[in-house]
């Protein structure tokens, strides 16, 4: 399966996420909804924050130009941000960073189990 068949079918698909994107840990880009126009500084943030939650803690998450306010960091694996009634799940594996947005008609708890889901199948098939 193509890295953009996970955001269209697995993520997007699933009718839980809105848009999504799948970066590398070096913050390029392998799939992303056409509609989701993340990347640059704010892709390097995140995948920073993996290490280390203190800025995005301090300074809220950023992506799309948005500012969302840091929730939790769930374990090493995942990020919870929130802005308003929306809301972005991110997921690291070995290889790359999963990033899920919500609307406000989705549940975060579903989209996080999406993006989780489909983390934890990439981290057992070494990715």
């Amino acid at each position: 399966m193509s890295w953009q068949a996970y955001v269209d079918s697995n993520l997007v698909g699933s009718g839980k996420v809105t848009k999504a994107a799948i970066f590398g840990l070096d913050g390029s880009l392998w799939a992303t909804s056409p509609d989701f126009k993340v990347g640059g500084a704010e892709v390097q943030k995140l995948v920073a924050a993996f290490d280390d939650v203190s800025d995005i803690a301090a300074n809220g998450l950023h992506l799309e130009g948005t500012k969302f306010v840091f929730l939790r960091k769930g374990t090493d694996t995942s990020i919870y941000a929130r802005s308003g009634a929306t809301g972005v799940a991110c997921a690291k594996t070995k290889l790359a960073v999963i990033v899920g947005y919500y609307n406000e008609t989705i549940q975060g708890g579903d989209c996080n189990t999406v993006v989780e889901g489909l983390a934890d199948y990439l981290i057992n098939a070494n990715y």
